[in-house]
């Protein structure tokens, strides 16, 4: 992001004739250069590296100042900068710090580190502890809150389909790109057919900095909560206004960084891999009966689609759907699933991935052509494990073999309903107050804005998907 006016005139890149100016600082890395932090001062010099707008839809035309200043704090020298606080004396600007990893930057570093991804987790809990963070989450079950939210609330709307016009279709919301799109290009025309579910990220940042600093006898601002993300876009959704606690002070998620980030800072320091500890990663409840990592329905991404339609068609239908069979459309990013009975089409889904199909999508709604009661919506083509924070090439494009092999690494973990999660049943109960409760829908939703403006007012990047 950058306070460049964007009416600059800006080079063209290989994927759009805009540059983002969001640049990422490689302060820290120098300083792992330098055996890191020396004396509790942070050394080395900043090297600004630019993110190509293929690798974030953020660009300067639509993040405003304030924005971008919280953003350009979500990095490796502000993490060492934090670090060194808590070796000094002055105990009141300590911080405990967590990190949360995200399911899908996990394949990236089982194929980066040569290991399965239970394997690979551990080793990157055991640097992660090595460099001064005291515990390391993953955020499944995060993730789990944000499906059943979700599939309940597509439920609610399917049953209120005639009598509400924008109960239908329902868009999901975990991507943060594309609700960046929704509320700042397309406006009332589809933000109110947005899940209010959080998104898995935000749905741990609540769980850290609520349920987990209530049991470590913590405030929230005490508590430093780092995610580990495939995507850039994650960061943008770090800062939003609703996910701040002015009464605390306090984000829910404090800072982002990518995967290929936090391999950066492993690559820079002076620890090879064969000489990290593995250490096993922590959960909300210490010790847990089962702690084998497990991953949700989908080819690489959470797998809403699956979820809701599943659940959809048990509730509404009393069907039982046991496996998915996707129709590819357009490409491999555009497909649907059809529930049918009796020649009957009960329900019909969508995958929506990459902004060249959702303008396609977009383009059908406006002329009230969309068939589909649900539309998964990811702005990354190929889903979540392509994300441009882990799985950038050469030119700013995808690396194809690196994706397939995080692919294969994801589906080789075992699936776990969310409906049979224990941990998220006893959650519910100890610290949302029930299912249904009041505490439940105010920290496990939110609600999305149009943010757009009049043609003459707003400088829209010239951009090319």
């Amino acid at each position: 992001m950058s306070e460049v006016n964007i009416a600059r005139k800006k080079e063209k890149c290989e994927n759009c004739t805009k540059q983002c100016n969001k640049k990422q600082s490689d302060d820290a890395l120098r300083s792992l250069q330098e055996k890191g932090i020396i004396n509790g001062e942070v050394s080395g010099h900043t090297l600004a590296q630019p993110v190509l707008l293929s690798a974030c839809l953020s660009c300067d035309g639509c993040v405003s100042e304030e924005e971008n200043s919280r953003i350009s704090q979500q990095n490796l020298q502000e993490i060492y900068h934090v670090l060194a606080l808590n070796k000094k004396c002055d105990a009141s600007k300590h911080k405990l710090l967590v990190v949360s990893v995200c399911p899908q930057s996990l394949p990236f570093f089982a194929v980066k580190f040569h290991l399965d991804i239970p394997e690979a987790a551990q080793k990157l809990c055991g640097f992660l502890k090595s460099v001064g963070m005291k515990y390391v989450f993953d955020t499944t079950l995060a993730a789990s809150f944000s499906i059943l939210e979700s599939q309940k609330e597509f439920v609610q709307r399917y049953r209120r389909r005639h009598h509400d016009t924008h109960a239908m279709p329902m868009f999901t919301s975990s991507c943060p790109g594309w609700i960046r799109y929704a509320e700042h290009v397309l406006g009332s025309l589809v933000t109110p057919h947005i899940c209010t579910a959080r998104s898995p990220q935000q749905v741990m940042g609540s769980l850290v900095k609520d349920y987990f600093t209530r049991q470590q006898k913590l405030t929230p601002e005490q508590v430093y909560h780092v995610v580990v993300a495939p995507c850039f876009d994650k960061k943008l959704e770090a800062v939003r206004e609703e996910f701040y606690s002015s009464l605390q002070e306090s984000r829910d998620v404090d800072c982002v960084l990518t995967s290929g980030e936090i391999l950066h800072m492993m690559e820079q320091s002076d620890v090879s891999m064969e000489d990290i500890d593995p250490v096993p990663l922590d959960h909300v409840f210490g010790e847990i009966s089962d702690p084998n990592l497990m991953r949700h329905d989908g080819r690489g991404s959470e797998g809403f689609l699956e979820h809701i339609f599943k659940y959809a068609a048990k509730e509404l239908f009393g069907l039982d759907v046991q496996e998915i069979v996707y129709k590819t459309l357009r490409n491999r990013d555009f497909q649907e699933v059809v529930l049918e009975r009796d020649g009957e089409t009960l329900l019909q889904f969508a995958a929506v991935y990459g902004f060249r199909n959702i303008q396609t999508l977009v383009h059908r709604m406006r002329k009230g052509r969309v068939p589909y009661q649900l539309v998964e919506v990811l702005s990354c083509p190929g889903g979540c494990l392509s994300g441009r924070g882990q799985a950038e090439g050469e030119g700013g494009k995808p690396d194809r073999a690196l994706v397939q092999q995080m692919e294969d690494a994801y589906s080789s973990l075992p699936v776990r309903l969310p409906e049979t999660n224990l941990e998220v049943q006893r959650l519910y109960q100890d610290w949302l107050e029930g299912q249904d409760s009041v505490c439940a829908q105010q920290t496990l939703h939110t609600k999305y804005s149009n943010h757009t403006q009049p043609p003459s007012q707003t400088l829209i990047p010239d951009i090319q998907w």
